[in-house]
Order: C-alpha cells, then sequence, then structure tokens
C-alpha cells in the first residue's frame, strides 16, 4: 500500500489526469494447471496461486486508496479481468472501466462492463484485426475509447507499429488511445503526434525493483518528462490551418521584399 501511495503521488506531481490499478479473481483468473506451480516471490518460494492472492488487493486496501486519490484530486479505476471484479470496482463509482487486451476476446466480460452505463477502454495487444473488429460490434463506438497495443514487455520498438493509431481512427469514430510498454519514452510522444487521444503507461518507483513489468515502466522523473512533452506536443500540433502568426509580423516585413507569386483566386477559371 505504501508503493501504491508513493506511485499515485508521483502520478499527482507528473500532471497525469488518472491512476489505473489491476483486479482480478484469483480463483478465476489463475488456469489450473498454473496453481500449483511455484514461483520465487518475496515471500518465499511458493505457489503461483499464492502469489496471486497475496498481490490482489481487497475492500480495504481499494477504500484506502479511492480516499487517497480523491485528497489528491486524482482519477483512478482498474483493470477489471473478471466479472465478480467489475461488481467490485462498481462500489467505488469509477470514471471508467478498462478491459485488458488479455480479455478483448471475452464477451460475457465486455457485456457486463458495458452494462454499467459507463466510458469504456479496451486495449488490443495479442489480437488480430477480426478480434478488433468484433469487440467493436459488441460494444458499439459510444463512449469508448479503443487502445492500440502491442503485449510483450518491454516491446522492441519494431513491433511498436504505431500507424496502426492511424488506421483505427479511420475506422472507428472514438478516441483511439495506446497503450505503451515501450523502453523510454520518445515512441510514446510520437503516438500523440499520430493521433492518440488516451495516453497508458505504467509506472514504477525503481526499474530495478522486484516484478515481471519494471523493465517496461516509467520512474517518476521519466513520467514527469513524459507529461511535460505531450502537454507542449499538444499545444504544438494546432488545427492544421495556414496562418501567419502576429509573432512572424516584423520577419514578413523585414524579410519579403516583394510579392511575386499569384493571389489565390487570381487565375481561377470563370
Amino acid at each position: 500500500m505504501e508503493v501504491a501511495k508513493q506511485l499515485i503521488d508521483a502520478s499527482v506531481e507528473a500532471g497525469c489526469d488518472a491512476v489505473k490499478f489491476q483486479k482480478r479473481t484469483p480463483e478465476l483468473c489463475v488456469p489450473p494447471e498454473q496453481r500449483d506451480k511455484m514461483r520465487h516471490t518475496p515471500w518465499g518460494y511458493i505457489s503461483y496461486m499464492e502469489y496471486r492472492e497475496r498481490v490482489e488487493f481487497g475492500m480495504d486496501e481499494f477504500s484506502e486508496i479511492a480516499d487517497y486519490c480523491k485528497k489528491n484530486s486524482i482519477d483512478w479505476t482498474a483493470s477489471a479481468w473478471d466479472e465478480p471484479s467489475v461488481d467490485f470496482l462498481e462500489q467505488f463509482d469509477p470514471v471508467l472501466h478498462k478491459a485488458p487486451s488479455a480479455s478483448l476476446t471475452d464477451s460475457a466480460l465486455l457485456k457486463k462492463m458495458r452494462e454499467q452505463k459507463r466510458p469504456l477502454m479496451l486495449s488490443t495487444g495479442m489480437s488480430e484485426m477480426e478480434q478488433i473488429q468484433a469487440a467493436v460490434e459488441l460494444v458499439g463506438t459510444d463512449n469508448l475509447i479503443l487502445a492500440h497495443c502491442t503485449s510483450s514487455y518491454p516491446c522492441p520498438p519494431e513491433e511498436l507499429n504505431l500507424r496502426m493509431i492511424e488506421t483505427l481512427r479511420k475506422m472507428y469514430p472514438c478516441p483511439i488511445g495506446y497503450s505503451g510498454h515501450e523502453v523510454g519514452l520518445p515512441t510514446t510522444v510520437a503516438a500523440v503526434t499520430l493521433g492518440a487521444s488516451v495516453i497508458e503507461r505504467h509506472i514504477t518507483l525503481d526499474r530495478a525493483m522486484w516484478g515481471s513489468d519494471q523493465a517496461a515502466s516509467v520512474e517518476p522523473g521519466g513520467i514527469r518528462k513524459l507529461v511535460k512533452y505531450i502537454r507542449v506536443v499538444e499545444e504544438a500540433l494546432g488545427d492544421g490551418v495556414k496562418t501567419v502568426y502576429e509573432s512572424e509580423r516584423s520577419s514578413l516585413e523585414k524579410l519579403r521584399r516583394t510579392d511575386t507569386l499569384p493571389v489565390r483566386g487570381r487565375y481561377q477559371k470563370e
């Protein structure tokens, strides 16, 4: 819980709009063949099932998270991996539901989320185009954020396929986001220039900490830079309409000596 609060603090300081956690029901999400496999963890050499139970936050922890986020004026939600977890999160009036990439083909879970009448964010990692189309057809595009994603941790640059953001923007009349698992910041900023309007990155206090996601996570200093870069790029993108700005007027008067090109309309056909 102390780590969670420090991550919330780092997000607030960086200027993030929201933080997101994970919520699972271990007995539903852990396949039977995986439950008895042994794993080295901070609690010792224990079964995978016991590990999943130890890392899962319950009512007390999420109540504390909800209070802490409210105190610090930042929104929060969690990715629900099963239907009971959706019901669990509903108790906290989340700003949206997030369906992880692994659940893109879980029609029952997607329907459950849609029944709550909240915005839905859907990540598309590990998915074929036909599966994405089927999921969007199931949930509709109203109040949907569709996030391009490649689910490798960390993801090599040649597999990020950022132009999928443009592809999805052409296909669907809803906001297109980007959920990144790469190392570094430049490619995430590039996603904004390609039209991603929601950005999601994993964060950590220290990439040397124990855990499988650490290598694909951003430390507090990095998330501060990332938010700053994104805000600058958002402002710099403009509206795509060419204009002469007031800041250019003095240069125009000093440097442009004569107009030799045709003025628009002069040579148009009648």
